[in-house]
């Protein structure tokens, strides 16, 4: 199993291309199974979950090909409106496929959801939307299985769920009638797919706002070319990791309306932030000042960020405290932090941190594809040389990430399972 072996101590330095947003590519790439025809997608990153979600359609009967960060689908053969457990067990995304199948084929089967192992994230709000928009659900042998034709309904979420969002909005373009969606997710990656869907010749209005209305439609369209936004995640992780080990970069490719409150969150603990178009310049506080953060729905600070932003406050001058409301249970990173030396007690969905002058080396565990971020960017601050294991989960979320560290100027390095 390969490792990510990390000389600590060097500050950050240089330009870094951000790459597009996998949690904007995954659900387009399901609609493009709403209508047959081809596709083609550009700024794609060459991920781990991109491949998943590709093999995914080629089961389904989709034609795929990647090259150069371009990504190419023809959905005209598909015939087989099934997700196996094979895949779904390890990118929850895979369920995104429920609603364009439906929508489709009139029928959807598709295995319960795996992914990251943190915390309970159920599909309940799926299940239940599709149920109101005239769905018959059949739970059979750990398969949803979803029949029938669909009319268009009020949905009300309890709580904001990006991916029950995107998969009602999926499924409601072509139902009978208006669909309404209240407390809907505003994040980027959700506008972004309205975008494309009304490209598709979808009728969607309230888009970047919490209630969207679907008018549906009788017919759809494939897309000829369709940009992928960068990726707010991966710029987030650079950011935080140049304010934890120190230095001076530019993120180009970016767009900071969708970073706001984390660049808000970075000036206070002391960096400086220029903003140019689509690139930020960043300079990292001579001392991280000590800032409390709670994660919510965007545009409050994202919960895919929150690892990363504990780790930064290992090292602030103070004591802070981190408390995820979106998801409880995601603080598997801490106790690897704690191996690093850092000061830190959880108490349910909150961390309170002891910020420490300097983290030290240690041998750490990869539990989830942003812990591992964090573990990395922790381990680019401490002293002596770290070891970081299980990174398959990296390579879910991020492209090369060792590469691009390294460019800055990071001693890094992926010590591959055959050189051990």
């Amino acid at each position: 199993m390969d490792k990510i072996i990390v000389n600590g101590g060097n500050p950050l330095e240089g330009k870094i291309k951000i790459g597009g947003a996998k949690n904007a590519v995954l659900p387009i790439m399901t609609a493009c199974l709403l209508a047959p025809g081809k596709y083609t997608l550009t700024n794609v990153p060459n991920l781990k979950d991109t491949r998943t979600m590709s093999e995914l359609l080629i089961r389904i009967g989709a034609e795929v090909s990647y090259r150069k960060h371009t990504l190419s689908i023809n959905t005209e053969n598909c015939n087989n409106p099934e997700a196996p457990y094979d895949l779904v067990k390890t990118m929850r995304a895979s369920f995104y496929v429920l609603g364009p199948l439906l929508s489709r084929f009139g029928i959807s089967k598709v295995s319960l959801p795996g992914g990251c192992a943190w915390g309970p994230r159920p599909v309940d709000y799926h299940i239940k939307a599709l149920k109101e928009l005239g769905a018959e659900i059949l739970l059979d042998s750990g398969y949803i299985i979803a029949k029938g034709s669909l009319v268009g309904t009020e949905i009300q979420f309890d709580n904001v769920s990006v991916g029950a969002t995107g998969n009602v909005l999926m499924a409601a373009v072509k139902a009978e009638g208006l669909t309404v969606i209240r407390n809907a997710a505003q994040e980027p990656e959700i506008t972004l797919l309205c975008e494309f869907l009304n490209k598709m010749g979808a009728n969607i209005s309230g888009i970047n706002t919490n209630t969207l209305t679907i008018e549906g439609v009788s017919e759809l369209n494939s897309v000829e070319e369709f940009e992928i936004v960068p990726d707010r995640i991966e710029a987030g992780t650079f950011l935080i990791a140049t304010a934890m080990a120190g230095g001076k970069i530019e993120l180009l490719g970016v767009n900071p309306d969708h970073l706001k409150i984390v660049l808000n969150f970075l000036e206070k603990v002391g960096s400086k932030v220029i903003i140019k178009n689509n690139s930020i310049k960043f300079i990292a506080p001579n001392k991280v000042l000590p800032i409390d953060m709670i994660t919510s729905p965007f545009p409050g600070f994202p919960t895919d960020l929150q690892a990363q932003w504990l780790a930064l406050m290992t090292i602030a001058n103070g004591d802070s405290k981190v408390t995820d409301e979106v998801y409880i249970d995601r603080f598997t990173h801490v106790a690897e932090l704690t191996r690093l030396g850092a000061k830190i007690s959880l108490n349910k969905n909150v961390a309170s941190i002891q910020g420490v002058s300097q983290l030290k080396c240690a041998q750490i565990m990869s539990t989830d594809i942003r812990a591992s971020a964090s573990l990395i960017i922790a381990a680019l601050s401490a002293e002596g040389q770290s070891e970081i294991s299980r990174i398959y989960h990296i390579d879910r979320g991020y492209e090369k990430i060792e590469e691009k560290f390294r460019n800055l100027g990071a001693d890094i390095w992926r010590q591959r399972a055959d050189q051990l």
